[in-house]
């Protein structure tokens, strides 16, 4: 689970940046309106989704004008239809437009990586598998994108480099073999969760002698998988990673692996169209 309080330190650091690259010297469109005019409005989705980013919807506004009013009509992790009001918003008209592109983008760009998670897991409910993200993420947005995956009933893998072991190829190779790079991990940082990334059979054999934690099963075949599954027994849990496709994601899941780890969550954004109307 992503730290609350980090999460919410990146909120309001990325929003205070977005809109600084939206803003910039002030927005001189808005200033066509008079200072004092107040207007209400709607946002609705164009299409079916499932919600992420009410959080940064509400920093947006927060950030540019306190004084707006938001009256939200949905929560995070809801499916919505197409044409659905998601909430509705009041205060100054300069407020409104000004905050408009900024608040829909956080919140069409979250809903989209929610939508395509929910979309996944659906495909594997029937097994026991857990969907996971990945490091690959949009730059500067990976908090926001690793809480939109968890609203699509997907979970996350580790943050970052720093709280938890992944040892690579490259890792083994510099450590010398699997149990050496296992063993320092140990010595590092006893608590932390070591995971090895294995590309054959031979392999997943030496991580599972050297006590890893995890094993990431790297492209291998389906046939290899459930070898994989039946060979370890329980004794380590098993992540399939690398191809992961449409095409492959449930047959893979069927295998018994614990985890599937798939990038196309939170780097094959597709946004949810979003639109707000004044009334």
């Amino acid at each position: 689970m992503l730290p609350a309080e980090l999460l919410r330190q990146s909120r309001i650091e990325s929003v205070a940046q977005s809109l600084r690259e939206d803003i910039g010297e002030g927005d001189i469109t808005a200033r066509l309106i008079p200072a004092d005019k107040q207007a209400s409005g709607r946002v609705i989705t164009r299409e079916p989704a499932v919600v992420a980013g009410r959080a940064w919807v509400d920093e947006v506004f927060r950030q540019v004008d306190p004084a707006v009013r938001l009256d939200w009509r949905v929560n995070d992790g809801d499916r919505v239809e197409a044409n659905q009001v998601l909430f509705t918003l009041a205060g100054s008209a300069r407020s409104l437009l000004t905050a408009e592109r900024t608040a829909l983008n956080w919140l069409q760009t979250l809903s989209g990586v929610a939508t395509r998670c929910a979309d996944y897991a659906a495909r594997v409910a029937h097994t026991q598998v857990r969907l996971l993200d990945t490091r690959k993420t949009l730059p500067g947005l990976r908090l926001a994108e690793k809480y939109a995956v968890t609203c699509g009933g997907c979970h996350n893998h580790r943050i970052g480099l720093w709280d938890a072991f992944l040892i690579k190829e490259n890792h083994i190779a510099a450590c010398g073999s699997i149990a050496a790079a296992v063993a320092e991990a140990r010595r590092i940082a006893p608590g932390r969760p070591v995971e090895v990334e294995t590309e054959n059979l031979d392999e997943l054999d030496q991580a599972l002698a050297a006590g890893a934690d995890i094993i990431m099963l790297d492209e291998f075949s389906l046939e290899d998988m459930r070898t994989a599954v039946q060979r370890v027994a329980g004794r380590a849990r098993l992540e399939a990673s690398g191809g992961i496709s449409d095409q492959t994601l449930v047959a893979v899941a069927e295998t018994g692996v614990d985890f599937i780890s798939i990038g196309a969550l939170t780097k094959h954004v597709r946004a949810i169209d979003l639109s707000m109307r004044l009334d």
